[in-house]
């Protein structure tokens, strides 16, 4: 009997063992490698890509370069290193890649080798892009815009660090951004040869180009003849104010640079030209200080100077193009319903056609990202990623078929969890709308069994929880801690329509706050769900809106245990002119506290302090200067003061995302045995 009883506990032992091992958790998530940036060769047959690793020691992530055959064949490290190697680009030959490296520029061949250092300027360089001829590279660098060379750059960063007085002045906005000081040193564009030698500041004056704003990536190019740079500028005089993103092309032999958006106050972007040269191609958002408008894909023609929208009919938001090496069909990424599918659309429709719009979806149920297509017009080369996989390297026809991964980067290592594939849910919210969300299950799920319900409310509020790899907010990592996550994706989210995304601005907390509470109303029906244990975590307005929801926890149907708001927007009067970007506040309430004080005062969480009473753990990073980190230390304080069950954790390296390997596992320790306390039997 004793015998038996043993087996039995020693197989009940290894039973909690194996559970224990395939229960994913952060430290599992950070141990992943992340891919990311497939780029094609102008041949087709290899892929170079990165992958980063996390050094948890270190407490850094440190990025390599690969390539890949286009069947899959010959995976390659081809950098190596302490530093990190990124933005792989090949030459138009195909023989080279430029990319970034120790804060430079380098090349090397395609196969590793021959690695040279193209730039040695004092302010660093980064973003590589070559001329058509493989002659020229332009790079960004940030330098002191009063400096005319680079001796005068780096003499001006050794006085400025030397200096005992480390003040900070400024005349005007924007002086701050995201997480860093911006009061003096501006982003240029910078040229120079492939082979090295001295670079050429090509935007000089005080303003960056790239502008600060709703873009991202590398938003400057070269003229099919080489004979030009083209570049983005905001013109306004107060940039914090504007989005007003111009499209420039300045001769690099000198002359007088030519605005060919002028006229075009939203926000122009990601010049790219037609492989015939024929035209230009980039995005460009409508409206003036809107910075989630729709994004369309606009055709220049150089010749005659009409810019004409390619994407009419089109409501969702254009993110990445390419071109075919025919200069006929443009294939991009656009967000829809949570996923990144890939369309496209002709560089000249007949527009004489009645038909709503010419853009064609390509390849559907996927979160496609670096979308590339071969010269013979197939395969399309991309970054695909899941809720249940970081990303991988895959291709797939023009035709929507032969979806293939070409890695299995992360494979192995995610095999033993058996993560489960996001569900998908539909309900009706405010103004009987249709509202669309994301259920995650942990990997050991019991449909049998009770669970305490997550609702994770993303941030933006222009932005979307999407069946996509997180290595921040990752659903997955929240699931696996024995909890069923709602992802909804109420008003304001992209991928459902730009009305659906306009309809929170000035809405803060209406009709959106109906989406939501309708959407839990309809999960807690789910037999699985104990509608007594309903937690609700959220960073920047997902903060905003846990902060809302803490004055506002009286819905009959349920209630919310304890909350997490992360860097979340609590005082709608003091953030308004304590972040950066004014256009955001101007446009979402319509003036400024003094122009619209009743949009300010309706939506603002503080006013509803008096009904604070749910447990709430409060984080933050004090270099957050997009969420200031006085909006969580008010929050934190006015619970204390109410005497609400509260914590608060700073970290003070980091800004509006938990990014430092350590602080990660840090801040999921802390966010988990939180909820726990108060959600877990």
């Amino acid at each position: 009997m004793k015998r038996i009883i043993s087996v039995f506990a020693f197989a009940l032992l290894a039973a909690s063992v194996l559970a224990a091992q395939s229960t994913f958790t952060a430290s599992d998530m950070l141990g992943l490698k992340r891919p990311a940036d497939t780029q094609l060769s102008p041949d087709g047959r290899t892929i170079a890509y990165t992958v980063g690793t996390v050094d948890k020691i270190a407490n850094r992530t440190v990025t390599q370069i690969w390539t890949i055959g286009i069947d899959g064949s010959r995976p390659r490290q081809i950098t190596s290193g302490n530093s990190s190697s990124s933005g792989p680009r090949w030459s138009p030959d195909g023989k080279k890649l430029a990319f970034n490296s120790g804060g430079q520029i380098w090349t090397m061949d395609a196969d590793g080798g021959d690695k040279d250092q193209v730039t040695r300027i004092s302010t660093g360089a980064s973003g590589p892009v070559w001329s058509r001829d493989g002659q020229w590279i332009a790079f960004a660098s940030e330098v002191y815009p009063e400096c005319k060379d680079d001796a005068c750059n780096k003499a001006e960063d050794e006085r400025v660090a030397g200096s005992k007085v480390q003040a900070k002045v400024t005349e005007r906005l924007l002086f701050k951004h995201w997480n860093e000081w911006r009061d003096r040193k501006r982003t240029h564009v910078f040229v120079v040869s492939a082979r090295g030698g001295a670079a050429r500041d090509m935007t000089p004056g005080d303003f960056d180009s790239p502008p600060y704003g709703a873009s991202s990536g590398v938003d400057y190019t070269f003229s099919p003849d080489g004979s030009s740079i083209v570049y983005l500028k905001n013109p306004d005089k107060v940039e914090a104010t504007s989005t007003n993103s111009d499209i420039y092309i300045s001769p690099i032999g000198g002359g007088n640079p030519k605005n060919i958006t002028a006229g075009m106050n939203g926000y122009d972007a990601s010049p790219t030209f037609t492989p015939d040269g024929k035209y230009m191609i980039f995005r460009s958002q409508p409206r003036a200080s809107f910075e989630a408008d729709r994004w369309r894909i606009m055709r220049y023609n150089p010749a005659s100077g009409e810019i004409v929208e390619l994407t009419r009919g089109f409501d969702q938001q254009v993110s990445e193009m390419t071109v075919t090496a025919d200069s006929k069909t443009i294939y991009f990424t656009a967000g829809e319903r949570g996923r990144e599918p890939i369309f496209s659309v002709p560089v000249e429709p007949d527009f004489r056609l009645k038909i709503v719009t010419h853009v064609r979806k390509v390849l559907d149920g996927v979160y496609a990202t670096s979308p590339h297509i071969s010269r013979d017009g197939s395969p399309l080369v991309f970054a695909g990623t899941s809720l249940t996989s970081p990303n991988e390297v895959m291709k797939a026809t023009t035709g929507g078929t032969g979806l293939t991964a070409l890695t299995s980067i992360n494979t192995a290592a995610l095999a033993p969890f058996g993560l489960r594939k996001a569900e998908e849910l539909e309900w009706r919210g405010g103004m009987n709308a249709k509202v669309h969300g994301f259920i995650v299950k942990p990997a050991n799920f019991d449909p049998a069994k009770k669970y305490p319900l997550m609702v994770l409310i993303h941030g933006g509020p222009q932005g979307a929880w999407n069946d996509a790899w997180s290595t921040r907010w990752n659903p997955q990592v929240w699931a696996n801690q024995g909890y069923v996550v709602f992802a909804p994706n109420p008003r304001g989210s992209t991928g459902y329509g730009q009305k659906f995304v306009d309809e929170i601005s000035g809405d803060w907390g209406g009709k959106v706050t109906v989406d939501l509470m309708n959407g839990v109303a309809e999960v807690i029906k789910l037999p699985y769900i104990d509608k007594n244990r309903i937690g609700a975590a959220g960073a920047s307005y997902g903060g905003y809106m846990v902060d809302w929801l803490l004055g506002h926890n009286n819905d009959p149907r349920f209630k919310f245990k304890a909350f997490l708001s992360h860097a979340g927007v609590y005082n709608l009067e003091s953030m308004a002119t304590a972040t950066e970007e004014i256009w955001f506040v101007k446009w979402e309430f319509q003036g400024m506290p003094w122009e619209n004080p009743a949009q300010y005062n309706r939506w603002s969480p503080h006013k509803f302090a008096k009904n604070f009473a749910t447990p709430t753990l409060v984080t933050a990073g004090e270099l957050d200067y997009r969420v200031p980190v006085d909006q969580s230390l008010q929050l934190y304080t006015t619970l204390q003061l109410r005497g609400v069950e509260s914590k608060l954790v700073v970290f003070p390296d980091e800004g509006h995302w938990i990014l430092k390997p350590q602080n990660s596992q840090f801040w999921h320790d802390q966010v988990f045995g939180w909820f726990n306390k108060y959600l877990k039997p």
